[in-house]
């Protein structure tokens, strides 16, 4: 504990910045840095947070709900590469005229690619309809 007036001139002597830390604390609490390399730390250590964030993009795989199988295979193989590089994926099935009246077939083709990319990714959100399409998402599977 020492005045306000003691701190400053002991910085002063050591060319140094006198840094107000805690001014709510009872008495408040100050530190003797220098506040420019102090900035300068702080600035480099959130670049290297950036640096180091992954932004997680979404990738969409649609299909038909009279998919062919090998055009079938083609698409999961399509959304596996997607899933090994970490993005997340929209699996829609269209629904085209009178594909409508038969969303159970979309529902089986949806259950059929879940089967396919189980190794690679889980399911995060169940099929759902929206409008004319079935849509589910699948995240990648943490490699920790």
């Amino acid at each position: 504990m020492m005045s306000a007036r003691e701190a400053l001139e002991i910085a002063y002597e050591k060319d140094l910045d006198l840094v107000e830390i805690a001014p709510n604390a009872k008495p408040p609490v100050c530190k003797i840095m220098d506040y420019g390399k102090y900035l300068f730390e702080q600035s480099k250590r959130e670049k290297e947070a950036k640096k180091n964030q992954r932004v997680v993009e979404v990738k969409e795989v649609r299909m038909s709900s009279t998919i062919d199988t090998h055009d079938f295979q083609t698409k999961v193989n399509q959304a596996i590469k997607f899933l090994k590089s970490g993005d997340k994926i929209k699996v829609s099935v269209r629904f085209r005229k009178r594909g409508i009246a038969h969303p159970q077939l979309g529902e089986e083709l949806l259950g059929r690619f879940k089967e396919a990319v189980s190794e690679y990714g889980n399911v995060d959100k169940p099929a759902k309809m929206e409008g004319r399409s079935l849509v589910m998402f699948v995240l990648p599977k943490s490699s920790k």
